[in-house]
């Protein structure tokens, strides 16, 4: 059975390959508008940062955790503010920092 912290591994490498391969089908089933200007970059860039976190989080889950957990929730900070001066780009925000919130949260929370 997979150890509970290289589960999230396992979770954040595959939003993040989703994000990197398919950014605005995952756009769009987030009910954002996918021709924001910078959007499909923004969620190609975070993507990658998903995928080799996420990766790394699998292969060496007892010494990244940590780290792993504070990247999540600093960008989830990060999210929260942009969706508080940015109308426009709210919903993928929010919908970013769920996320980061949630990996991180659970990562932290197990290691």
């Amino acid at each position: 059975m997979m150890a509970p912290v290289k589960i999230f591994g396992v979770l954040g490498a595959g939003f993040g390959a989703a994000l990197l391969l398919r950014p605005r089908a995952v756009i769009t089933a987030i009910g954002a508008d996918p021709d924001l200007p910078g959007l499909i970059p923004a969620a190609r860039v975070l993507g990658a940062r998903h995928l080799v976190q996420g990766v790394t989080l699998a292969i060496a889950p007892t010494r990244v955790a940590r780290l792993s957990a504070l990247v999540d929730g600093v960008h989830a900070a990060s999210m929260y503010g942009l969706a508080a001066v940015a109308p426009r780009y709210r919903r993928a925000a929010l919908a970013s920092a769920g996320v980061a919130s949630a990996l991180g949260v659970g990562v932290g929370v197990r290691s």
